[in-house]
């Protein structure tokens, strides 16, 4: 099959499997030329698939040595579509664990259900023993309750009034003023079952009640800031209720695990282009800016940048993570250098549809779109008939 992109609004409905490869490929080269660290040796990756997730697992395995098992809901190739793209990472990454000799495992299924813990937990207990370390990046629009049976989801709509602003549509470059009206109470808690901390405690627990938790495991969840322009519609809207329910839950559970010298932590991650993010408005255009500002003085990173750092110069630096105030380790402090967000906002102000191409990098949130799905890599020839069956280890 001759794979090219397929957008339809922030998704991309092809993924190409030589291109996800190269993906991988590149995130385990970086972690090579930055080198090893004394990590954790068994990981377990929820939602390891794509973005913060698929980075730690690499981050994990090349840079510290682990043995990892991921879980993730992804789709293989039919005769007619491709797999998704967090289908065709996942076999690269597999391949290359193998090719190094590290034990590599990918449970594909709804991680929220008590079968896929327990598909995990007998995995761990074959070829495990214990975790060291499990990181928590889940990104659903959706969960169903394993006990209750209810079905939930999420909005992302602000909360108490409705919110107007600025956005874009990356694909055909039109700036325009939106307007989002404010959720409804059960909006609100909808999102806060699918995307808050719930399901992360019962993975611990499981885990814990299994005896597959070490001792001193550290867990770690991903959140996100951001500057104020972007509070209305995610810090202090529905998303960001939610993740303020999964940092309660990284305090609740840090107190659980210090009396066995374990850790829960939350990190909180740069904005970059991810297909969650995508979906949200506003979001896109802030990154857009941002990425012109921090590429321009040097300190862009991407999702293996910021993994690699969390792991070698936080999680497992020979001093410890650094925390602020609430507990959070954070990895976004570069885009939040007080100069990188007054130049971001002096731009925020000027920028419309003519001057889009001018003021930010809007050609850099497309091609890093597109490599979401494995398309714009150099060296990847599109013109050529490639094979969509490809398989996991």
């Amino acid at each position: 099959m001759i794979v090219q992109p397929k957008i339809r609004g922030f998704i991309c409905t092809t993924a190409h499997p030589v291109g996800c490869a190269k993906h991988v490929e590149e995130q385990i080269e970086y972690v090579h030329k930055s080198g090893a660290f004394n990590g954790p040796k068994n990981v377990l990756v929820i939602g390891s698939s794509t973005g913060y997730g698929l980075a730690s697992r690499i981050a994990a395995a090349f840079g510290g040595g682990a043995n990892t098992i991921g879980v993730c809901f992804e789709k293989s190739a039919s005769d007619n579509r491709t797999g998704t793209a967090g289908w065709y990472n996942t076999a690269a990454f597999e391949k290359a664990a193998a090719v190094s000799g590290y034990f590599a495992k990918t449970v594909n299924g709804d991680a929220f259900s008590d079968e896929i813990k327990a598909q995990v937990i007998d995995l761990i207990k074959a070829h495990m023993g214990k975790i060291d370390l499990v990181v928590y990046s889940l990104a659903s629009p959706r969960r169903t309750h394993p006990k209750t049976g209810e079905t939930n989801s999420s909005v992302i709509k602000p909360i108490g009034e409705e919110f107007t602003s600025k956005t874009v549509d990356v694909h055909s470059g039109k700036v325009t003023q939106i307007t989002v009206p404010p959720a409804n109470d059960e909006e609100i808690r909808q999102t806060v079952a699918v995307m808050g901390g719930e399901d992360w405690q019962m993975w611990i627990e499981a885990l814990d009640t299994a005896g597959v938790l070490a001792d001193h495991a550290t867990t770690i969840a991903y959140s996100y800031i951001g500057p104020e322009l972007t509070y209305p519609i995610y810090r202090e809207g529905t998303i960001g209720r939610a993740k303020s329910d999964l940092e309660d839950t990284a305090l609740r559970l840090n107190k659980k695990l210090q009396a066995r010298g374990g850790r829960a932590f939350i990190s909180v991650n740069k904005a970059l282009v991810t297909q969650s993010s995508s979906a949200i408005p506003v979001v896109p255009l802030y990154i857009s800016i941002l990425y012109r500002v921090m590429k321009e003085k040097g300190l862009h990173e991407g999702c293996i940048e910021q993994m690699y750092r969390l792991f070698s110069e936080q999680l497992y630096s020979v001093n410890g993570p650094s925390i602020d105030e609430k507990g959070r380790i954070r990895i976004d402090d570069l885009e939040m250098r007080p100069d990188v967000q007054d130049e971001a906002l002096s731009l925020w102000e000027k920028v419309d549809t003519e001057n889009l191409a001018k003021l930010t990098d809007i050609e850099g949130y497309r091609t890093e779109f597109l490599r979401l799905f494995g398309f714009a890599f150099k060296g990847v020839d599109y013109d050529q008939d490639v094979d969509t069956q490809v398989g996991w280890v």
